[in-house]
């Protein structure tokens, strides 16, 4: 994979995996998806489907939102040298958004109180858990020599960046091979309904 890349959306803070799991008041997980290119057709009801299994699957309950945008090569070369420093585009970037961000950048704005206003009750808050962004044109160019099919290659971006918002990460081997663990058992179980199809792969060939 050419990317799998995590930036922080404040302090450079990251998502702990021991980190106890939050509840966004009542409501269930929403992914809210936006397709901002048009060089390779995306079924976005479809995705957006993956999506919410894979969070209800990781634990995520109550009012919770996250966005998966599916970009064309020159936004994602522009979200790439900003956040990561590299150039060019890559295929897929997650911006995680830390606790201690929501509170700051929800409450605040929400929380004045009048005579018609009661005070706001922070349960009642989305839980916002960042952003997921896919450059299809890349995936398409790469998923020959690794997931086998542009369908698949689609699926792993997907939860491979969801599971960085989530707060895994493949900085160290052990967790490289746990992220990877975890990405298959989700596919098997919400992508394919079944076990991995013989081509796939998490490495680029």
């Amino acid at each position: 994979m050419t990317a799998g890349k995590t930036a922080s959306v404040a302090d450079g803070s990251r998502p702990s995996l021991n980190r106890r799991k939050r509840i966004g008041g009542d409501g269930i997980p929403e992914v809210f998806v936006a397709d901002e290119q048009n060089a390779v057709v995306v079924d976005v009801e479809r995705w957006a489907a993956l999506a919410e299994a894979i969070l209800t699957t990781e634990g995520i309950n109550g009012n919770a939102e996250l966005s998966l945008l599916f970009v064309d090569e020159e936004e994602m070369s522009t979200l790439n040298e900003q956040f990561m420093g590299a150039p060019g585009p890559t295929d897929v970037l997650a911006f995680p958004i830390d606790a201690t961000d929501v509170e700051v950048l929800s409450v605040p704005a929400l929380s004045r109180s009048g005579p018609d206003r009661a005070p706001i009750d922070r349960g009642d808050l989305p839980l916002l858990l960042g952003d997921v962004v896919i450059c299809p044109v890349v995936a398409e160019r790469q998923f020959a020599d690794h997931a086998g099919t542009l369908d698949d290659e689609l699926a792993l971006l997907i939860v491979h960046g969801l599971l960085h918002v989530l707060g895994h990460d493949h900085t160290e081997q052990a967790d490289t091979e746990r992220m990877r663990n975890r990405e298959r058992e989700l596919l098997e179980a919400h992508h394919w309904g079944g076990p991995a199809p013989a081509a796939f792969r998490q490495e680029q060939a």
